[in-house]
């Protein structure tokens, strides 16, 4: 293979583990995955259960969307204020549409907008993701700002229980989905100069998301009676008492809601072209020619119809974040690296020998961590799968 060719071992002397090129996790799974009678099984494994995800994630972020769409845009309360709008109910006081319909409709406007990109490659998004990320962290801090407020008032409503252990599945879903990047990271650890201290970096950037995940959480179980799926809906303007409302704090309800619109709509066709390009991998062999419409058309309403289809049927962001972090997203999370892991080190071994110390290595390097990591994954499993049947089946 080209990567351990006697070339590139004599340039490379001393320097046997070093991070020059970018490479991905896919070309990692066909590098190091084992073929089954001459055939790249298990990378196509990958690549499938790395599709799976994709749709799960593109589902999620059209049901976002158009939930925060639907609830700007709807006017009509029920004589109850404090009653939570029901997908049956009226979305105009003078029209008999309903709030499902007008979902249905954001859904279908927010594709028919976002889709056609997918057919294009996005090369020039480093400006869209600087406004995306200064949009995410001004919508954090006002979210947490504005709990901390609340709570410093004495006008909190939430009463949590201490533990309930019924809601332990969902949390482990939404906590894998959470901190879902490892399909990212080696993208993300490339141009990164000093790579001796990798490990030190990466432990440091999880732990300020954990802190910043517990800050936004605690502060808002406790601001608030109920949380929404989508927690910037529990800032969304009160329209039952809208005519006392400040205008600043109004202008910053509306921004609160439609947050998910500023920065999924720019992420939605990076996520969508990725499955594009995933699902070619999957499907077609690189050493043939396509037709303009299988490798231009096709595979682009691939990558948009299932999840649109998705979208339309239900809206629950909660169900949806739940089962794609703690099927597909465990996998990518947990089992992928796991095993690759495995068949690294064994191809390092076969080529280059134990007499070289690998300085990026593990601190975790028993053979018995990898097996404890998968177990874990089938205990999520099980768990998120137990919550789910008891769930819809109502015996929870």
């Amino acid at each position: 293979d080209v990567f351990f060719s006697d070339g590139v071992i004599e340039r490379t002397v001393g320097e046997y583990y070093a991070i020059q090129e970018r490479i991905e996790m896919g070309q990692m799974a066909k590098l190091f995955y084992p073929k089954v009678s001459s055939i790249a099984v298990w990378d196509k494994v990958f690549y499938l259960v790395l599709c799976i995800y994709l749709y799960g994630d593109l589902a999620i972020y059209e049901a976002a969307v158009a939930k925060s769409l639907r609830d700007i845009i709807c006017n009509f309360r029920p004589v109850n204020c404090s009653k939570d709008p029901l997908d049956s109910d009226l979305c105009f006081i003078d029209s008999g549409m309903k709030r499902l319909d007008m979902y249905r409709m954001c859904t279908l406007i927010f594709v028919g907008v976002m889709g056609p990109f997918v057919f294009f490659n996005l090369t020039k998004t480093k400006y869209m993701q600087i406004m995306t990320t200064i949009t995410r962290w001004l919508a954090m801090g006002t979210m947490i700002t504005w709990a901390i407020v609340i709570l410093g008032e004495g006008k909190g409503t939430g009463h949590p229980p201490l533990a309930d252990f019924t809601k332990l599945p969902q949390l482990i879903g939404v906590c894998v989905y959470s901190f879902m990047c490892h399909h990212s990271l080696p993208s993300l650890i490339t141009p990164i100069n000093e790579k001796r201290s990798i490990l030190k970096l990466l432990a440091a950037d999880y732990l300020l998301i954990l802190l910043f995940y517990y800050l936004l959480a605690v502060t808002g179980v406790f601001a608030f009676e109920t949380l929404e799926d989508l927690y910037t809906l529990n800032f969304e303007p009160n329209r039952c008492n809208s005519g006392s409302t400040p205008l600043i704090i109004y202008c910053l309800q509306v921004f609160l809601s439609l947050f998910p619109v500023f920065t999924l709509s720019t992420n939605f066709p990076i996520i969508a072209i990725t499955l594009r390009n995933n699902l070619k991998s999957l499907f077609l062999r690189e050493s043939r020619r396509y037709s303009f419409f299988t490798s231009r058309c096709l595979f682009p309403l691939l990558a948009i119809i299932p999840p649109t289809i998705i979208g339309l049927i239900t809206s629950n962001v909660e169900f949806l974040v739940g089962i794609t972090g703690a099927y597909a997203g465990s996998v990518i999370q947990y089992v992928v690296p796991a095993t690759l892991v495995i068949y690294a080190r064994r191809m390092t071994l076969q080529h280059i020998g134990m007499g070289v110390k690998n300085p990026f290595a593990s601190p975790l390097q028993h053979s018995s961590f990898v097996v404890v990591i998968c177990i874990w994954t089938l205990l999520c499993w099980v768990l998120v799968s137990i919550y789910l049947f008891g769930t819809y089946t109502g015996s929870s």
